[in-house]
């Protein structure tokens, strides 16, 4: 198995920014000094084409987001200001997903170190996510394998909106988010199965609520293709999750996950998604240990 990283293009941020750009680089490095993948299986991605960015977003965003000239309003709704940097990360970003994708199709498994950017709509960025890597990437593999079904399993904190709306036409694709009801985004969207999670919500009833619906989702979406959004802000450390997940209970919800997949044979796709707790090194040993087991039971 290998593994996808834009992990060496920066993002410059201002001093006190809430977002811990630092993570990728620390989840890679986790990655490689637990003997989990080597470092020569972490590729470097090329950027995504604005072609296939178009198959996600309107020609009005892409041309502001390669010019800069996104409003101020824009650019707080997206929680970055514009830089050059922000726009080369994020291009990788939806390539590495979209190479995770068909390593997938090929393998049974792909990862990328970053990814799932739930809540990038259409005409605008939100909620720190530029683009829509998991919507770009669906459509252009149904490029080559027209009709391809693809699920959505999104089990970061915070609804995929984004993601819920891109697709919500789209009869081949099931969305499935588990996520805090009073948490971000406040207007919710309608994903194909939506489950709600009370204020610090802990191990055993979340993993009974994920035990009670991943079987059905799996049955009923009948996929070719997982996106796994394996979000470490459920965390109980986490500045921004409000839920009480040990790193167990969140290590035990991935092997549920990748397990699930594994008897269906269900090729799986394993983005990062969000996570915010203060010492980075538990944000990066959470998803390091997703990766172990991506590799442990389907790579």
């Amino acid at each position: 198995m290998r593994a996808w990283s834009s992990a060496d293009f920066d993002v410059p941020l201002p001093e006190g920014h809430r977002f811990p750009a630092r993570k990728y680089r620390l989840i890679r490095d986790a990655v490689v000094a637990r003997g989990i993948l080597p470092r020569e299986a972490i590729l470097v991605p090329e950027r995504a084409s604005r072609r296939d960015l178009a198959l996600a977003h309107t020609d009005r965003y892409l041309d502001a987001m390669d010019a800069g000239t996104l409003s101020d309003a824009e650019q707080r709704r997206l929680g970055f200001p514009w830089t050059a940097g922000l726009l080369e990360r994020s291009v990788r970003t939806v390539q590495a997903t979209l190479e995770a994708a068909r390593d997938a199709l090929r393998d049974g498994a792909g990862a990328t170190l970053a990814g799932g950017t739930h809540h990038a709509f259409a005409d605008h960025g939100e909620g720190f996510c530029c683009f829509n890597d998991v919507v770009v990437a669906t459509r252009v593999l149904r490029r080559d394998r027209p009709g391809l079904r693809v699920a959505v399993i999104d089990l970061d904190v915070h609804q995929g909106n984004g993601t819920a709306a891109l697709f919500a036409d789209d009869p081949a694709t099931y969305t499935f988010s588990m996520h805090g009801a009073k948490n971000f985004p406040f207007k919710k969207e309608r994903s194909t199965r939506d489950v709600e999670l009370a204020d610090g919500t802990r191990d055993a009833e979340y993993l009974a609520l994920l035990d009670r619906n991943l079987d059905e989702v799996l049955d009923d979406a009948r996929a070719d293709l997982v996106f796994y959004l394996g979000g470490s802000d459920p965390y109980e450390g986490d500045r921004f999750g409000r839920l009480g997940l040990s790193k167990e209970g969140l290590a035990r919800r991935d092997r549920r996950v990748f397990t699930a997949c594994r008897r269906r044979g269900l090729p799986v796709v394993l983005t990062m998604s969000g996570g915010y707790a203060p010492d980075l090194a538990d944000i990066a040993e959470i998803h390091a240990t997703a990766v172990h087991e991506l590799r442990t039971i389907c790579g």
